[in-house]
């Protein structure tokens, strides 16, 4: 099982849930019961008992407060026996395709033999934060020990204390360089002249290949129920995002958000708020051969990288850690089968294209002889990427994996790379291999 390469982690299977825009059907459906319902599935479809699973490791970015450490109460949520630990992990956009990484890891240093990886993130959830003066005075009536004194502290209250900053709007501008995520992809539209034009042929591309995918991507899709009003709810099974019938003129009307002036990013070409879950079951080579899942595991975990840059660049991730891993991986780009990039905002992916491809850009900033190569177009995100289905930032990295892994399966190819640029200036990237 372990392979020509000596893999030492095999992923058995996987699946998510549906990635919905946020605010929509699923914005009544909290993170941790995202993240039971993709390990609740991705367990039974592993061929794995309950009682087999040694730990969970799950990414998450907002830090629920009804579950600070998500993967332990969405172990506990999907049945998983409460022997078994559970950490959440962090590393912002990233955090999905760390836990697979924490995953192997820990199989391979020999501390558990199957592991469930994934992340989550209900960003309908995230919650709305008041100013510093409002939160006294909220907190100086919360203390108030009569009637009289606690109406005294709510009289302070004034129209502009009820005005909150969403959590979203903190979370997604970086505290260092001072700029939000839709900026700094501004920045690389310009440093490598990526047109608005380029950037909305690419989204809709993504739209269009996420459609014709429709029914591969159900495949690794398990149904959730969301709630609705009035006690009404429905079960979905299906992403909402993809949009059959988008064109580039629909496109081209959009403003841009970030700078109305002389701007290129638009909510059209950048990947919207969205929920949803993902998750993976890894084991031991010697584990996997006794799980006798139909047509064998999924593939196994080659490499994995992780790189930091300049935040105001973070879009650049995948351009730093892609070389990174293939030499990890002891391959090279042209051995590579298919891609998935995170497109964050089409900008950016087109930006780590060209760079990869320059001579000047892999010289001087990754230290390499000349350019890495070229990455096919017909070889990137076949099945759509997040312009088209949504970028829940907690999941995303277990979700391009399991799509990347099924995919492959479907073509018998050998070798795959995830990869994504992660808010705060980082990157990261995994070589998957099919077994």
């Amino acid at each position: 099982m372990s392979g020509p390469s000596g893999v030492s982690a095999v992923i058995l299977a996987g699946a998510r849930t549906p990635f919905v825009r946020a605010f929509a059907e699923m914005r009544k459906v909290p993170a941790k019961v995202l993240a039971a319902a993709a390990i609740r599935e991705a367990v039974a479809r592993a061929g794995v008992a309950p009682d087999d699973v040694d730990a969970v490791v799950f990414g998450n970015v907002a830090g629920p407060a009804d579950a600070p450490n998500l993967a332990r109460v969405a172990a506990l949520l999907a049945g998983l026996p409460e022997s078994v630990s559970a950490a959440t992990v962090n590393r912002n956009c990233a955090s999905g395709l760390e836990a697979i990484a924490e995953a192997a890891r820990l199989i391979r240093i020999g501390e558990a033999e199957v592991v469930v990886a994934g992340g989550a993130e209900s960003m309908s959830s995230i919650p709305l934060f008041f100013g510093e003066e409002a939160r006294e005075i909220f907190a100086a009536a919360s203390r108030a020990k009569s009637f009289g004194r606690r109406l005294a502290a709510i009289s302070r209250l004034r129209p502009g204390h009820l005005r909150p900053v969403h959590g979203l709007q903190i979370g997604l501008t970086d505290p260092c360089c001072g700029l939000n995520m839709g900026e700094t992809a501004e920045i690389l539209a310009d440093e490598f002249a990526i047109s608005r034009d380029e950037q909305d042929h690419f989204a809709l591309q993504s739209h269009r290949d996420a459609v014709a995918a429709a029914s591969k991507l159900m495949e690794e899709i398990t149904p959730i129920f969301a709630p609705g009003d009035h006690g009404k709810g429905a079960l979905l099974d299906a992403d909402i995002g993809p949009r059959p019938a988008q064109t580039l003129e629909a496109l081209s009307r959009l403003r841009p958000v970030f700078d109305r002036r002389h701007g290129t990013i638009t909510a059209g070409n950048a990947s919207p708020i969205t929920d949803g879950a993902a998750a993976l079951v890894l084991a031991s080579p010697e584990r996997a051969r006794r799980a006798g899942i139909p047509g064998g595991p999924l593939g196994a975990v080659r490499a994995t990288a992780a790189v930091a840059l300049a935040p105001r660049r973070m879009g650049l991730g995948p351009a730093h850690a892609i070389p990174k891993v293939l030499l990890r991986a002891g391959l090279s780009l042209t051995e590579i089968d298919l891609f998935e990039i995170n497109e964050a905002f089409a900008a950016q992916v087109i930006a780590c294209l060209k760079a990869l491809a320059s001579d000047r850009f892999c010289r001087e900033e990754l230290g390499l002889r000349g350019a890495l190569g070229e990455i096919p177009r017909g070889r990137l995100n076949v099945n759509g990427g997040a312009v088209a289905l949504g970028h829940p930032v907690g999941a995303s990295g277990a979700r391009l994996a399991l799509t990347l892994l099924m995919e492959m399966r479907r073509r018998q190819s050998r070798f795959g790379i995830a990869s994504l640029c992660v808010g705060g200036g980082q990157g990261m990237a995994a070589v998957l291999e099919r077994m």
